[in-house]
């Protein structure tokens, strides 16, 4: 599956301006690395979070993937990031919790 561009622009301006943020391309998508970390992913029209996995969030869905439920990571679908606040919410939830973890 292939990455929405627009998605991966709209994360880099997120993250604009953030020391040590790095691109990989994985899982289907192009993931964003903030100090050695997945942080986000850009999907095809949706993005991946990495949040603290003790909080419960409205409007995102918990990543499953070979049919295991991945705690912490969570898709949050591009009409719920409708505008730069959107976009932003999650992006600092993420942020929030990179600062928290090892990598």
């Amino acid at each position: 599956m292939a990455y929405s561009e627009k998605l991966a622009e709209r994360l880099r301006q997120a993250l604009a301006g953030l020391p040590k943020v790095e691109e990989k391309k994985m899982f289907g998508g192009l993931a964003f690395m903030v100090n050695g970390k997945m942080c986000l992913t850009a999907g095809a029209d949706r993005i991946m979070c990495r949040i603290d996995p003790d909080i419960h969030v409205e409007g995102c869905q918990t990543v499953i993937m070979g049919g295991r439920k991945y705690k912490g990571y969570v898709h949050v679908n591009e009409d719920a990031l409708k505008t730069k606040a959107d976009l932003n919410y999650w992006a600092a939830l993420a942020l929030d919790f990179n600062k928290k973890i090892k990598s």
